[in-house]
């Protein structure tokens, strides 16, 4: 199943973890962080980079016996994590370094968990990190700077302009109803 690749802006942040992998969990984890350069942030990106194998989170849209892990987790069930598996990083760069902070800008292919790339930097850098912000700036063709129709414009002819060209850059792409049919539910796994 070929989803297409996306990109996003991730802030992390450094000497925390959390269960869910982001701000919305609870703290699991403290530890030091002040010995993080800019530099040593930079070196261990290029480790994330390409062909890489990835966890998923245990509170994730994945399914187990047919229902969402994090549901199971929310009812409190024992969930065993989900083996590695081979994830896309087909760019990944490092905006702004303002310790604890950090943003990163992420191109990736589907199935791919930003939180967990955030974790697994933390983990590499001796410390831990969390990630405190997602944002999604491309899906396929779409952009968030071309493609989003801010709430000002939101008028039947903006909104008609909008559907009109955003359907003529879907033509090229492949029928994602033939793939719900081929796989279902797979299509619905995200980046985050």
């Amino acid at each position: 199943l070929l989803l297409p690749s996306q990109k996003y802006t991730a802030v992390g942040l450094l000497g925390k973890a959390t269960d869910t992998l982001d701000a919305t969990g609870i703290i699991t984890e403290e530890k030091p962080y002040d010995q993080v350069t800019k530099g040593d942030l930079e070196n261990v990106l290029q480790k994330f980079t390409g062909d890489i194998m990835q966890v998923p989170p245990l509170y994730s849209a994945l399914k187990k016996d047919g229902e969402r892990l994090s549901t199971l987790m929310k009812r409190g069930e024992a969930v065993e994590a989900k083996p590695a598996r081979p994830v896309r990083v087909y760019s990944l760069s490092l905006q702004q370094f303002q310790p604890p902070l950090f943003t990163l800008d992420v191109e990736c292919g589907g199935g791919f968990y930003v939180r967990s790339l955030v974790n697994d930097i933390g983990k590499e850098l001796s410390t831990c990190a969390t990630m405190q912000e997602l944002t999604r700036t491309k899906q396929g063709p779409f952009t968030l700077e071309e493609h989003a129709l801010y709430e000002d414009k939101w008028t039947i002819d903006e909104i008609a302009r909008s559907l009109e060209h955003c359907t003529s850059l879907l033509s090229g792409e492949p029928s994602h109803k033939k793939l719900k049919t081929e796989h279902p539910g797979e299509t619905a796994v995200s980046c985050e």
